[in-house]
Parts: structure tokens; C-alpha cells; sequence
């Protein structure tokens, strides 16, 4: 396995993990996220989509540059 594959699988696994953990519900929370619960990001919904996105955008750029 090359090092870039490597640093791909886990930029990829650092960004699935993120998206999981924005979404956990945490009562230590300062405000409700958008979804109306205290989560551990009070963007939920906005920022598991974006971390998703980003962990999706990292698997195409280093599938075609690892494939290409």
C-alpha cells in the first residue's frame, strides 16, 4: 500500500468519524442544535453534510489520482 493511499483511508475515516460525532446528542451542550436537540455541534445537520461531502470529495480525488 502506497503512503497516499494510506493518508486517503484516513483522512476519509477522520472525516466519517467527525460527521458521527456532530450528530451525537451531548446535554452538556451551550444551545439545541438545528435539529432541536443539544448535540455536540450546534450546526448538525449543516455540518454533517458538509463532513460527509468532504470525506466523499477525499475518495473521488484520491481514487482518480491513485487510479489515474
Amino acid at each position: 500500500m502506497q503512503t497516499l493511499e494510506i493518508v486517503a483511508i484516513v483522512v476519509i475515516f477522520i472525516l466519517s468519524i467527525a460527521a458521527v460525532k456532530t450528530a451525537i446528542p451531548n446535554e452538556k451542550a451551550s444551545k439545541p442544535c438545528l435539529l432541536g436537540y443539544k448535540a455536540a455541534c450546534s450546526f448538525t445537520p449543516v455540518s454533517t453534510i458538509i463532513l460527509i461531502i468532504a470525506a466523499i470529495g477525499t475518495f473521488v480525488v484520491a481514487k482518480g489520482v491513485i487510479l489515474g
